[in-house]
């Protein structure tokens, strides 16, 4: 993956992220109504910096097989990981929110256009040019990966060290790794996309759990109205709201 500065790289990041997408709804996933039922984590009242690390839950995927779903985890672990600022994307329900995106109209394309012609070579500008869905680009994406893996060392991706996994998330983005049926860099951006998603969705959509996204960046959340601190160079002093009206 690329090199980001040496200064607080991780921090630089997640703020980065906020210019990419929303931050309370998450509008390019369509979640639905059925999507709506995350359990909700009733975080400690926090007044510091380091977000409490969300209690671990036992989340069953419906979308994602065993080997699947193994892959989904170890990768957010890597993309935002946990570390001194606090919990990652694993620990904030990233991969959660992903298998929970995967049953929706957005993952099957259903409000994409996806009539041809298809030119997988087209400009930037010209949008999305393949004929695969989100489910199709991970399912074709996590295979090939794996297939990769297993040949280069005989373990899956899950069972590599973090090292190697950074090692093959860097290949896989930089196009070094070849998907024979598709291409591995628009794996890898709706790999980051989804797990940017993940982790500073809202709450009721299975990630961002405990608000520790919404914490790191100091983000109110779904409050009603903070546009008084939006001109003071001071951190805003209230805790994040989430939609239900959990407290960070």
């Amino acid at each position: 993956m690329p090199e980001h500065a040496p200064d607080n790289p991780r921090r630089d990041f997640l703020r980065k992220t906020l210019t990419l997408i929303p931050v309370v709804t998450v509008a390019s996933t369509g979640l639905g109504a059925s999507q709506l039922l995350a359990e909700p984590v009733r975080a400690e009242p926090l007044h510091r910096k380091v977000p409490a690390t969300p209690p671990a839950g036992n989340y069953q995927p419906t979308f994602f097989s065993a080997e699947e779903w193994a892959f989904v985890q170890a990768a957010v672990s890597r993309i935002i990981p946990a570390d001194e600022l606090g919990p990652g994307a694993l620990e904030a329900g990233a991969a959660e929110f992903i298998d929970r995106q995967m049953n929706t109209p957005y993952a099957t394309g259903a409000q994409w256009y996806m009539q041809g012609p298809f030119k997988a070579d087209a400009a930037p500008e010209l949008g999305y040019q393949l004929q695969l869905s989100p489910q199709q680009i991970y399912r074709l994406g996590i295979a090939a990966t794996e297939a990769w893996c297993k040949n280069a060392s005989g373990k899956t991706f899950a069972e590599q060290d973090s090292a190697t996994r950074d090692k093959i998330l860097g290949k896989i983005e930089a196009g070094e790794i070849v998907f024979e049926q598709l291409p591995a860099k628009v794996f890898f951006s709706l790999l980051v996309q989804n797990t940017r998603e993940g982790f500073f969705c809202d709450p009721i959509h299975g990630g961002n759990k405990g608000m520790v996204g919404w914490t790191q960046i100091g983000f109110p959340g779904a409050r009603a109205d903070f546009m008084d601190w939006v001109e003071r160079n001071e951190p805003y002093p209230f805790p994040a709201v989430s939609i239900r009206g959990e407290r960070a």
